[in-house]
């Protein structure tokens, strides 16, 4: 990837299942294949519907970010998290391939998120993740997320054990 352009842009159908791979593997990495966790979130079979789809929420979307050979490296998302004020919405499987690491994806697909969520009136990004992902916690804090003593809701991944708040609007 030295010296290669990447683009952030909407999820497509064709994206699917890339992304499913994409997030598999990045928990399995970390012993994270496991109930409880995005792994086996029934939406990982068609994101593309789930945040694109005419019929879907408004005020939900899926980014992915493609290399110049239009490769699919990374992706995230957001969405109202239920059960929370209609002003918060839930930053969404952040997933980065371990080749596309170390260009800042993390971050750009990040803002990226916040801009997209503020136009659609969200105030503030949830998110949950687990303490074995150092690194993705490092990326939160430095993008300006607060670490919560407690999640604000029922988690929506039981296994999950850290929880960010950001205000963004």
């Amino acid at each position: 990837m030295n010296g290669k352009m990447l683009r952030i842009r909407r999820i497509s159908a064709s994206d699917n299942r890339y992304v499913k791979t994409i997030v598999r593997e990045g928990l399995a990495r970390f012993g994270l294949d496991i109930p409880g966790t995005a792994y086996y979130d029934p939406q990982l079979e068609d994101l593309n519907d789930f945040y694109e789809s005419d019929s879907a929420d408004l005020g939900r979307a899926y980014y992915v970010v493609v290399d110049e050979d239009e490769r699919v490296i990374g992706g995230a998302g957001y969405a109202h998290f239920s059960g929370l004020a209609p002003d918060i919405a839930e930053l969404q499987k952040l997933y980065v391939t371990p080749e596309g690491q170390g260009y800042a994806v993390s971050y750009r697909l990040i803002e990226t998120i916040e801009k997209a969520a503020r136009e659609d009136g969200y105030r503030m990004l949830y998110l949950e993740t687990h303490h074995a992902l150092v690194a993705a916690m490092h990326v939160y804090e430095r993008s300006g997320f607060q670490l919560l003593d407690e999640p604000l809701a029922q988690p929506s991944h039981d296994t999950m054990d850290r929880f960010y708040l950001k205000v963004i609007g």
